[in-house]
């Protein structure tokens, strides 16, 4: 299964940010639900580099709410594509303990937000057809 066959789900959790935005700016952004990650983009829209909650959380309390998110955000983007495939994704999410991965376009403008939790429910409703299947196939249902 692809990933952009997630793209109801995972434009609704996509949530841009400006490069030149306050860490204020970003907590306030971070309180729309099931918003788990921002995409920090510049003036072309181009992602730039990303800030999660634990992010936030972890510098708050050293930094101030007025500083640049630059000053947070991780410039390393772990990211898929929308012609990707969704148990890769998984697979590079689970290795990196990612809850939260950019969906990007080839030119890196942001699409979308992969969950984790969105991804576990699609492939175990694939592997629950696909062992429903098999067990008709086993017991002959359909072929009298």
């Amino acid at each position: 299964m692809r990933i952009d066959t997630l793209h109801p789900v995972t434009s609704r959790r996509l949530q841009v940010i400006a490069d030149s935005a306050t860490l204020e700016a970003a907590a306030l952004a971070f309180s729309a639900a099931h918003i788990g990650l921002l995409i920090v983009c510049d003036a072309d829209g181009t992602a730039t580099g990303i800030v999660s909650k634990s992010d936030l959380i972890r510098h708050l309390p050293a930094g101030g709410s007025g500083a640049p998110v630059t000053s947070l955000m991780s410039r390393s983007i772990v990211s898929c594509a929308p012609g990707d495939d969704l148990r890769d994704a998984w697979r590079v999410m689970a290795k990196g303990n990612l809850q939260n991965m950019p969906v990007l376009s080839a030119d890196s403008k942001p699409l979308g937000v992969l969950d984790i939790r969105d991804a576990m429910k699609v492939l175990f409703e694939e592997e629950e057809l696909q062992e429903h299947l098999l067990a008709n196939y086993v017991a002959g249902v359909g072929y009298q």
